[in-house]
């Protein structure tokens, strides 16, 4: 059951919820994070001097185009430079998209205000041989905590699945028989996403063997609710703990590509692409809403598209 109605979810929590985001599904630095800290405390201390009578309890549903149009007159009026308002102006858009990632919001009051952009951000992401490299340093572990490591990191890249949806999953949402596993997504929308043989095999061997060790730890929530992984405590393992996981691996393997979960997930979708899954498909997997998010990375898949066109074309040789 939701907590917060859309448009309802209280600013403070929004800026705690996104702060946590950055840092553990896009791994950005504490000086990043603090930034966007500092940017976004600015806006809030705004809006409450700003509205006075709405005692700083501030819904998204009362900010609009001429509170984003005020805001930005007051920080031109405090002498900012372009890079710092552009910055500040950045980092409340960053905000209103993540809220409408979310689904909390319908709209995003920043969007006229947006900067020209010189060209499109792609994301980063691993090669296949830098995933071998991963997956090869993570698998030589003998211990528990590895072995538990390298299914997480076989499951995420076999289906694609955003970090929170990862840790989220409960084993009766694993069918090890039909292999598949059942995730709730963005906006609490299900979804069944297919794993290969390899992964259910991995899967399969730490439900049985290695998670009971772990288990043993659990307190009576916890054994009700069953999550499938479980730190050295016997808990649900968190995102920011699943992130640190993939750095400290990432780091011992050797890859000079900066390692996210976000990064094995994009790696997952481009690969997937030069194999010759149809994007449509590739979005289902994903749990995208619209194909237009999917489409990017058609954009990281260019050289591969490009030699499929031309081996399939009739007169393109």
């Amino acid at each position: 059951m939701r907590l917060f109605k859309r448009g309802d979810y209280h600013l403070a929590d929004s800026i705690r919820s996104f702060l946590e985001y950055l840092t553990s599904e896009r791994g950005l630095s504490n000086n990043t994070v603090d930034a966007y800290r500092s940017d976004l405390d600015q806006f809030t201390e705004f809006i409450n001097s700003d509205e006075p009578s709405w005692d700083k309890i501030i819904y998204w549903q009362y900010i609009n185009k001429q509170t984003i149009t005020k805001y930005m007159l007051y920080i031109l009026e405090r002498g900012y430079s372009d890079s710092t308002r552009r910055r500040k102006l950045a980092s409340l858009k960053s905000l209103f998209t993540f809220l409408i990632d979310e689904e909390l919001l319908d709209t995003d009051p920043t969007e006229s205000f947006y900067p020209p952009r010189s060209g499109r951000i792609l994301p980063k992401y691993l090669t296949e041989a830098e995933v071998e490299l991963l997956i090869k340093e993570v698998s030589n572990g003998q211990s528990i905590a590895y072995i538990r490591d390298y299914v997480m990191i076989e499951i995420i890249y076999a289906t694609g699945l955003r970090v929170s949806e990862l840790v989220s999953l409960d084993i009766k949402d694993v069918n090890l028989r039909e292999e598949y596993i059942r995730c709730i997504g963005k906006g609490f929308k299900e979804r069944l996403v297919n794993i290969h043989k390899n992964a259910a095999r991995a899967l399969e061997y730490y439900i049985e063997d290695i998670r009971p060790y772990l288990a043993n730890k659990q307190d009576t929530f916890e054994k009700i609710h069953k999550p499938l992984f479980l730190n050295s405590k016997g808990f649900r393992l968190t995102r920011q703990g699943f992130w640190l996981i993939l750095k400290k691996h990432g780091e011992r393997a050797g890859i000079m590509t900066k390692i996210t979960p976000h990064t094995l997930r994009h790696s997952f979708a481009t690969h997937m692409l030069k194999g010759g899954a149809p994007l449509r498909y590739i979005q289902e997997l994903l749990g995208h809403s619209s194909i237009a998010t999917t489409q990017i990375y058609t954009h990281l898949a260019q050289d591969q598209i490009q030699e499929n066109y031309m081996k399939a074309h009739p007169r393109a040789t």
